[in-house]
């Protein structure tokens, strides 16, 4: 076998028993989890923004950030529910490059498997501790979920992974939210597969055991925008898009149909600063008709300390060293912005 057996990772039960909650802790986070899962199935009218960094990279910077978040929060606490970015797996289109905290907890260090699990851990543990957040986290490696299956309140399925088996069937048993992203060739059939996979029952092979899931109700859609094959970004957040995928749930069945928008990526062709055009476009959309209102719960949005990116080995504080992001100020001023449309 052309690889090298380096050590044996300890089991989830065991960091997270080293790596605990707190009673307090537990009970925020049912409280976010029953107050996130209202949104999804009507019971609330409150507005999801899941926003933070393209990928987290350093705990300093990423703590710094969602302090800031915290006051903002309070602010805007009666329209908005905001679920902070804490990413800390990086899907490579190529296999290059950074691949998140889990892999190196420190970017300029080689990789550390261990060190990135408990260091995971202890950024989520910091922002639900010291900050009342719960977050969101993208389900890179389905085995390695039950790491933070306690901590987090949210989880993105990316369009590179959408149409894995052990990815719909892993959302299948998760109690928390999961969002499904449209594909990058665009196919919404994909993506509705995907959902359609993620609330139904299913017995299977995880981490050793046979197990069966329950499904998941509060499975849901993600538009992303996607490539054409010119290879050109192509957006589908728009009006006309939105009352697409609500025709496609009501010809599915599905429970609690729900989109929630990402406002970077294809659909905002990777300029990020277009992100504060595309979700006031996504906002006014939903003032303008009712079906789009009860079906749009939120928002995607990537945003740092700083605007743009940097390189590796740049080290400005807070800046992102994937994809470019909204830097603090226009980020502050779009969610109240938001809160003020809504």
């Amino acid at each position: 076998m052309s690889m090298n057996f380096h050590r044996k990772l300890p089991i989830p039960q065991e960091v997270k028993k080293e790596f605990a909650l707190t009673p307090k802790m537990e009970q925020v986070k049912a409280e976010r989890d029953e107050a996130i899962k209202a949104v999804f199935d009507g019971r609330s009218d409150k507005f999801i923004l899941i926003i933070g960094p393209c990928s987290a990279d350093h705990k300093e910077p990423v703590i710094e950030y969602i302090s800031r978040l915290r006051k903002i929060q309070e602010q805007v606490e009666d329209k908005i529910i905001i679920i902070p970015r804490i990413y800390t797996n990086k899907p490579r289109t190529t296999g290059q490059g950074y691949k998140g905290m889990l892999h190196q907890p420190d970017p300029d260090a080689k990789p550390d498997m261990y060190k990135g699990i408990v260091a995971i851990r202890e950024l989520h543990l910091s922002a639900l501790k010291d900050y009342d957040f719960t977050c969101a986290d993208e389900m890179l490696y389905p085995e390695n979920y039950r790491y933070l299956s306690d901590l987090l309140s949210y989880v993105a399925i990316g369009a590179r992974s959408v149409e894995n088996q052990q990815h719909r069937l892993t959302a299948s048993g998760i109690s928390a939210p999961v969002g499904m992203k449209n594909p990058t060739g665009g196919d919404l059939s994909v993506m509705m597969n995907s959902v359609t996979a993620a609330q139904s029952s299913h017995t299977f092979i995880y981490r050793g055991w046979e197990v069966t899931s329950t499904g998941n109700p509060y499975a849901h859609a993600i538009l992303r925008g996607y490539v054409d094959y010119a290879g050109r970004s192509v957006s589908n957040y728009h009006y006309e898009d939105l009352l697409r995928v609500e025709e496609l749930y009501e010809k599915s069945g599905l429970l609690n149909p729900s989109v929630i928008v990402d406002t970077n990526h294809n659909n905002s062709g990777k300029q990020y600063l277009e992100q504060v055009r595309i979700a006031k476009d996504i906002v006014h959309s939903r003032g303008q008709n009712q079906n789009i209102k009860s079906l749009v719960k939120g928002l995607m949005i990537e945003s740092y300390l700083e605007d743009g990116a940097q390189k590796m080995d740049e080290h400005i504080f807070g800046k992102s060293i994937t994809d470019p992001c909204l830097g603090w100020e226009k980020t502050e001023h779009l969610i109240l912005d938001i809160a003020d449309k809504l």
